[in-house]
């Protein structure tokens, strides 16, 4: 769990700084479960120079509580939590001081938005706040006042968090939870977990990951996992200390990520997806007479493939609804066995090119027509399918045929060129997988919008 908090102060000498305001946001990685807003009278007076950037004054303050009066609300809200702030140093420091003078000594784990986002947003012009958050596309209101300010840093944090691939804030937040002692058992971790679209990651005492999978029901799979007979599932119920997880509402987002994350990560109980997922692929191969074959043979890395498939029954089943499409002949692809004519040709629905009756030059172009439309190979697209929930929507990239990553964005912000997609990108891995997954996703999903560019 984060507490992610702005503060607002009076200005003034290192140390001798009050809190005016103070904001803080519990949130659990996903969505805020709590909140904590208020201003406080800091019992002495306000900087001119710090009243005109806040628009907060000293009137404002007179009938706010002090800080004595909201100390109690703060350690309810922030304990058990790592204090999450845009300049963590700045935040934390204030609240320990104020805590000091109470008597008290206030100790957590923090984790600063800034350093974070200069690791993960390289490149970026600069991390203040405001500007940081406008060149991502955050939409941010009141500015320089705690909520505005906390609110646009859980925007931010949850973007950071998406970026992190290699799940770093994540491990060190399940190190800290380890430290506390008794882990929670399997039923605990399984009512914690969303029946919805998205990936899970399965981790062990130490917080390393071991498993790494994608389900659109991620309680409903990770109870499989935890019931499940095998070897693997038994090993992984001996293990498991905590899970994880992200939710994608796409389907497609949560494959894409599944692949690129186990490359990184390699937990222990995933198989290499570049050898088990796609075993078939489809090729062209013109033949003696000059017509262009698609052809199902098992997938080869030396050879171009058109695309590719899990399975031989998904490749012949797919290659059906091709040739169907196409309107191309069931015997030159090698789906009717004849020395004559194909069944298509003797129910009209194929031109001839079984018995050399359609002109090679002519069905080839249909047989490219549909490498074009499968390949994407030159193609600059942006694939917008389901978001996290109703407001959202998400994004993928496609770049001269080159899958660039994905992202989510509010309704209210639209996505039309790749210029404003680029901003809010989380870049990912082009490879063959990744390919592979977006064709097959396409082949088979009806509710997919595309916007070519």
């Amino acid at each position: 769990m984060y507490a992610i908090l702005d503060i607002e102060t009076t200005g003034g000498q290192f140390n001798e700084e009050g809190i005016t305001e103070i904001a803080i946001y519990k949130f659990n990685g996903h969505e805020i479960v709590d909140q904590f807003i208020s201003l406080v009278n800091p019992e002495k007076p306000i900087q001119p120079f710090v009243a005109k950037l806040t628009g907060i004054n000293n009137a404002m303050l007179v009938m706010a509580p002090k800080f004595f009066e909201v100390a109690k609300r703060i350690i309810e809200i922030t304990q058990d939590c790592i204090i999450v702030a845009h300049n963590a140093s700045f935040d934390y420091r204030i609240l320990r001081t104020e805590f000091r003078r109470l008597g008290f000594d206030f100790q957590s784990h923090t984790i600063c938005t800034v350093a974070l986002s200069q690791k993960l947003l390289p490149d970026q012009m600069s991390y203040s706040l405001g500007k940081l958050v406008r060149a991502l596309g955050i939409p941010m209101a009141d500015r320089h006042r705690a909520s505005g300010d906390a609110l646009a840093t859980v925007k931010l944090f949850k973007m950071l968090l998406d970026k992190d691939i290699e799940k770093v804030i994540v491990k060190d937040f399940i190190k800290l939870e380890v430290e506390k002692g008794i882990p929670p058992k399997l039923l605990d971790i399984i009512a914690g977990l969303p029946s919805k679209t998205g990936v899970y990651y399965i981790h062990n005492q130490k917080g390393n990951l071991i498993y790494i999978g994608k389900s659109r029901n991620i309680k409903k799979r990770v109870n499989q996992h935890f019931t499940g007979t095998t070897t693997k599932c038994k090993k992984i119920q001996n293990e498991v200390f905590t899970v994880t997880y992200d939710e994608t509402g796409s389907e497609l987002i949560a494959l894409l990520k599944e692949s690129e994350e186990i490359k990184v990560n390699k937990p222990i109980y995933n198989k290499a997806l570049s050898k088990t997922l796609f075993s078939h692929a489809l090729y062209a191969v013109k033949d003696v007479h000059g017509y262009l074959n698609l052809k199902i043979e098992k997938t080869d890395g030396r050879k171009k493939e058109i695309t590719a498939f899990t399975s031989l029954n998904e490749a012949k089943s797919a290659l059906f609804r091709i040739t169907t499409h196409y309107n191309l002949c069931q015997k030159l692809n090698g789906l009717f066995e004849t020395k004559n004519d194909c069944f298509q040709f003797k129910i009209k629905e194929c031109n001839g090119a079984c018995i050399g009756k359609e002109l090679a030059e002519i069905y080839n172009e249909r047989v490219k027509e549909f490498i074009d439309d499968t390949s994407f190979e030159s193609n600059n697209m942006i694939i917008i399918d389901r978001g996290r929930n109703v407001n959202e929507r998400s994004a993928i990239l496609i770049e001269n045929g080159i899958y660039m990553g994905y992202c989510f964005y509010d309704l209210n912000y639209q996505i039309n060129n790749s210029t404003i997609l680029k901003t809010i990108l989380i870049p990912m891995q082009n490879n063959r997988d990744s390919k592979n997954i977006i064709q097959a996703h396409l082949r088979r999903s009806k509710h997919v919008k595309i916007i070519k560019f």
